[in-house]
């Protein structure tokens, strides 16, 4: 996982620099939505908890 968000932290700084902040934005929010796809598709992410999340619903697990 070091390795892993060692390498995104480069790819969002290089963005940054090279581009500016909005691209840094834009890279930023498809990495996170790219990563939570990710989770889903593994099944180590519920869609329903996450929706429950998003409303603000606790879970007792």
């Amino acid at each position: 996982m070091a390795k892993t968000g060692a390498v995104f932290g480069t790819v969002l700084a290089l963005t940054w620099l090279v581009l500016g902040f909005w691209p840094f934005v834009f890279v930023a929010a498809a990495m996170a939505v790219g990563a939570i796809v990710g989770r889903i598709m593994d099944g180590k992410l519920s869609v329903s908890n996450l929706v429950d999340a998003f409303r603000g619903k606790r879970s007792s697990s």
